[in-house]
């Protein structure tokens, strides 16, 4: 029985207007999935599936993050050690091993499997990502099963599941979805025992909840180290000082459970201290994660507020619904569903927005509380009709345009005629517009789902058309590809200029990243060899050449876009024809 006595009341519900409603056929699915859990979780996977799947095996892999992370699980796979973490002879210890183990127990599978060149087929290595996406979708709908009923559960996972952060993040192959359900999980099971507290309900609470907090912390460590922690901490810290008690923290029974997370996580720990000392502690915690709060890393600083400017896009289509849910939540900020959800916002999003360095991923964590209060808000009617939602409910269409507008121009830059991405910027003008239109407080639901399908077109259209298309910003796969196509045994490569990792996880781990000198001196080192020089280098590569005696010609030139540069790169092939 769902309990929802406690739940956020967000002021008293209104009748519904009597109208006729074009969007009750979309409607009238919520209808059907609400009717049991079943329904509903099934329904939420198979949307999670079609709102994350295009794009997923046909966009090449992204640098950098994506690509370090890929070659890193590669380099497990190919060295079968699973404990210390390497980008090719480098130690790779901004983050510990459970994304790599993950990864690589999806690409040794399909490689048992006998699925050819399972390695550097990225889609593999993102198979984590996709599942941590739809976990999350399905812990934030059990998390809201706290605050609202279960139809509103389904709103605050399809809020969640079709944003535009979340769909970025569930394609790519690193960290950031997964933690997310382990957060959502971790969150989930903290709010149904707080609730049930905050209730007076005595009943002693089942193993179920508690095992599944101790465990998503575990995962959470083994993902991303502390950083699950902070989130619980400026959750707990708020509510015990508001309830003067956090007596609560007993049901998640912390006698049996702590012992059961440190079983999961110190395994791996005391491995690569044994391996690596306290390299492993100072990379990550004080070169990566504390480093971060006092400086931009890797140019990413920006001003507070940049998150809260962010959110109107990263969190679209639900972002307009959530600014008119907002005035009832902070009505409701003393009942025990809205204080969880607050303290589960605001802390963390204060942290956030103080840190010098800032990536859009990084709030993502905070976006389940907020699907959560929307769908409270929406559940009972009782969103802004103030101003505020006549100027949020254009958010619906606006970022639709601007975004098909920019599909246009990249395919009209590139001179790709993708013509197959302009149905789907139709359709997701189409019914962002249809949002915007049908919007009014009581018929929020027709607005959300209909703003759920423009995402669904506008992600298919940029992510599962335009951007697999664009190969000239994919120098690597043009690269590899080339090397292929080669006749002999075992080519290597040397790169000067161009040294992306998606060059070393497409080309092979024993990619030479070097100079012009050493490439010409590599080249000299063997048959089957082959000098990726970009056009900058070509010079020194050259003087090298012909001072050591090289006979060379070019076997082809790849034009393209460095992106993680901003800058283009034109990389010529060298093959050697031996010496003088």
């Amino acid at each position: 029985m769902i309990q929802t006595s406690a739940a956020p009341r967000f002021g008293a519900p209104r009748e519904p207007k009597p109208t006729m409603d074009p969007g009750r056929g979309l409607v009238a699915v919520l209808d059907y999935v609400s009717v049991s859990h079943l329904r509903a979780v099934l329904f939420l996977a198979l949307v999670g599936l079609v709102f994350f799947l295009p794009g997923f095996f046909n966009i090449p892999p992204i640098d950098r993050d994506e690509a370090r992370f890929a070659q890193a699980t590669k380099q497990m796979v190919e060295s079968g050690d699973f404990i210390d973490i390497r980008f090719q002879d480098e130690v790779r210890y901004k983050k510990p091993v459970g994304i790599y183990w993950l990864q690589a127990a999806v690409v040794d599978t399909a490689s048992k499997l006998g699925l050819p060149r399972a390695e550097v087929r990225i889609w593999l290595y993102r198979v984590p990502s996709m599942l941590g996406a739809i976990g999350a979708v399905l812990m934030t709908y059990w998390a809201a099963l706290a605050f609202v009923g279960r139809r509103g559960a389904v709103v605050a996972g399809l809020l969640l599941c079709s944003c535009v952060l979340l769909g970025v993040e569930a394609r790519l192959a690193k960290t950031d979805a997964f933690l997310l359900f382990t957060v959502t999980a971790a969150m989930g099971a903290m709010a149904h025992v707080y609730l049930a507290w905050q209730r007076g309900d005595d009943r002693a609470t089942s193993w179920v909840t508690p095992a599944v907090f101790w465990t998503a912390l575990a995962a959470g460590i083994l993902l991303k180290g502390p950083l699950i922690l902070m989130f619980i901490a400026l959750t707990v810290i708020p509510l015990a000082i508001i309830d003067r008690s956090a007596a609560w923290l007993w049901r998640l029974r912390p006698m049996v459970g702590v012992p059961w997370m440190l079983l999961l996580v110190l395994p791996w720990f005391i491995a690569i201290f044994l391996r690596a000392g306290d390299t492993f502690f100072a990379d990550s915690v004080g070169g990566d994660m504390l480093s971060k709060i006092a400086s931009p890393k890797e140019s990413h600083g920006a001003p507070p507020g940049m998150y809260f400017l962010l959110f109107w896009v990263t969190f679209w289509p639900g972002a307009p619904l959530a600014a008119m849910a907002a005035p009832a939540v902070w009505r409701a900020r003393r009942e025990p569903g809205a204080q969880f959800l607050l303290a589960w916002l605001i802390p963390s999003w204060i942290v956030f927005e103080i840190v010098i360095t800032k990536l859009p991923h990084y709030v993502l964590p905070l976006y389940p509380a907020i699907a959560i209060m929307t769908a409270g808000a929406i559940e009972r009617s009782v969103l802004s009709r103030s101003w505020l939602a006549k100027g949020a409910a254009w958010w619906f269409a606006i970022p639709a345009l601007v975004l098909s507008l920019a599909i246009v121009g990249a395919i009209i830059l590139t001179r790709q005629p993708v013509f197959l991405a302009w149905p789907f910027i139709a359709a997701s003008l189409i019914f962002g517009l249809f949002a915007w239109r049908l919007f009014d407080e009581n018929r929020a639901e027709a607005s959300l789902l209909n703003a759920a399908l423009a995402s669904l077109f506008l992600m298919t259209a940029t992510l599962g058309v335009v951007v697999p298309k664009l190969r000239p910003v994919f120098p690597s796969v043009e690269i590899a590809g080339a090397l292929r196509k080669v006749v002999c045994v075992g080519p290597k490569a040397a790169a000067v200029g161009y040294h992306e990792p998606s060059l070393v996880f497409m080309v092979g781990t024993d990619t030479l990243l070097t100079d012009g000198s050493g490439a010409a001196d590599f080249l000299l080192g063997g048959s089957c060899r082959f000098a990726l020089v970009e056009a900058r280098s070509e010079r020194a590569f050259a003087s090298r050449a012909e001072a050591i005696g090289l006979r060379y010609n070019v076997a082809l030139r790849i034009d393209g876009y460095n992106f993680s540069q901003g800058k283009p790169v034109s990389i010529a092939i060298f093959r050697s024809e031996g010496t003088q």
